[in-house]
């Protein structure tokens, strides 16, 4: 799916539905007892950033989401039992967090619990006042800090339905969300045939991250991962790396607004052909690194490229029809003195990654604790990244474009780069947001047309 935010995925006027976990759902919510099982390293990291920035003045938006469209007049009905069928499929969608103290406990609904409650907000004839709307109803309820962090919406219309569904980060990462439309859309289509869809049983988060936290909470500092990244965090001058290309930020100043860049960066050819040549060091993530690494040498100047790449944590097959939040980060450093080629550059990042990668399994929120570091979170990114997803194997990725279906992210505040390229069907999509500064627009601009160039001349080469 494309990456973009709810202002560019095409939302057209329509007459709005939304469904939000009902009254007496929450009111259950409140009685229940603690669950055991506690949050992930991740999670908790999360909810104590958007409390920490949200005291400082600061709302900031962190919420994900999927739209997608079902062709013809919906039955709302049937779309309101694929999406409480497909809720209760989740288990993170039913649990939440309440603090005790200075203490995250984990509270969690059974399956005959949950409800949904659904509004006719009303019709839409602005595509505008349509999209403000939207985005200022996810903003409150998909929020870090408040339960339920989930809302559904629908807009309706004769030719097309559109579904938007919005999260908390703390319920899903991009790869949950590139399967929710294939999931719901088969539900839909039981619901609507009056069948019961045998769905296999979907492994649960909390249990994923029950067993991580126990695993995380076995080391100390001086484990061998607690060092590596504890000299790491040395080389990039007792923090963690930002995207290193002037941005225009000033340190210690009020925390930017952002913008988001998104297009298709090559075509299926150039992207086949790009995977091709880097599959023997990889493929396209470790090429994305190793050109990255010379565009930022060729930018800023740097001497050595240090950044911290995302994996996920799905190790074991169980987890990946999972919902959830499975990303861990491990630290690379690219050395660029003398300057490499790219195939010098692809080398130097494949054995940086494979010496890195078991690093990603460790929680970094728990690694920063045993390291004593105080990174008191003033931005809802702890570093920028670069991150790159082979989608077209995921169900119904032919389908996608027919279905305008996107993945979306909000756009707010934040001193960090992300980068996020998505392989498709139709080639590689890069989505970024970055600080909305001159600098930053300037720079983020000239990294994505060489990041072009890089591609293409690799490709064609």
């Amino acid at each position: 799916m494309r990456i973009t935010d709810i202002q560019r995925c095409e939302v057209r006027p329509g007459r709005l539905v939304e469904w939000t976990l009902s009254p007496a759902t929450v009111e259950r919510a409140s009685r229940l007892p603690d669950d055991t099982r506690p949050p992930a390293y991740i999670q908790e990291s999360h909810i104590r950033t958007a409390r920490s920035v949200r005291e400082d003045g600061l709302f900031v938006p962190t919420w994900l989401g999927t739209a997608f469209d079902i062709p013809g007049r919906v039955d709302l009905d049937a779309l309101q039992d694929a999406l409480r069928t497909w809720t209760l499929r989740h288990e993170t969608l039913r649990s939440g967090f309440r603090l005790a103290g200075d203490e995250l406990r984990r509270f969690t609904l059974g399956t005959q619990e949950v409800a949904l409650h659904r509004e006719v907000v009303g019709d839409f004839t602005d595509a505008a006042d349509l999209v403000q709307h939207l985005q200022d109803r996810f903003d409150v309820v998909a929020d870090a800090l408040r339960w339920p962090n989930l809302i559904y919406a629908a807009v309706v219309r004769d030719d097309a339905t559109s579904v938007y569904l919005a999260f908390d980060h703390s319920n899903v990462d991009a790869y949950s969300l590139h399967r929710i439309p294939a999931e719901l859309l088969e539900l839909y289509a039981a619901a609507l045939a009056g069948r019961t869809e045998e769905q296999p049983a979907v492994s649960s988060y909390i249990d994923f991250c029950e067993l991580e936290r126990a695993d995380a909470d076995r080391i100390d500092e001086s484990h061998e991962i607690v060092g590596r990244w504890r000299e790491f965090i040395g080389r990039c001058d007792g923090t963690l790396p930002g995207f290193p290309v002037d941005l225009g930020v000033q340190p210690g100043g009020p925390l930017p607004t952002q913008k988001l860049m998104r297009e298709m960066l090559v075509d299926a050819d150039d992207a086949a052909a790009f995977e091709a040549y880097c599959r023997p060091c990889g493929g396209s993530l470790v090429g994305l690194l190793a050109a990255t690494a010379l565009i930022v040498r060729e930018i800023g100047g740097q001497s050595v490229y240090r950044t911290v790449v995302p994996f996920h944590t799905r190790v074991k097959s169980r987890w990946s029809d999972s919902l959830g939040w499975y990303v861990g980060g491990a630290p690379i450093e690219v050395p660029l003195v003398p300057e490499p080629d790219f195939a010098g550059a692809l080398r130097s990042v494949r054995a940086q990654l494979q010496a890195a990668r078991p690093l990603a399994r460790m929680p970094l929120a728990r690694v920063l604790t045993l390291l004593g570091t105080d990174f008191r979170p003033t931005s809802p990114d702890l570093y920028s990244i670069v991150s790159y997803l082979d989608a077209r194997g995921l169900p119904g990725a032919g389908d996608w474009a027919g279905q305008s279906a996107y993945a979306l992210i909000r756009v707010s505040y934040g001193d960090q780069v992300c980068v996020w390229v998505n392989r498709l069907h139709e080639g590689l999509w890069l989505a970024s947001r970055y600080p909305d500064t001159d600098v930053a627009h300037k720079n983020m601009r000239l990294y994505v047309e060489r990041l072009r160039d890089v591609v293409v001349g690799v490709a064609r080469g």
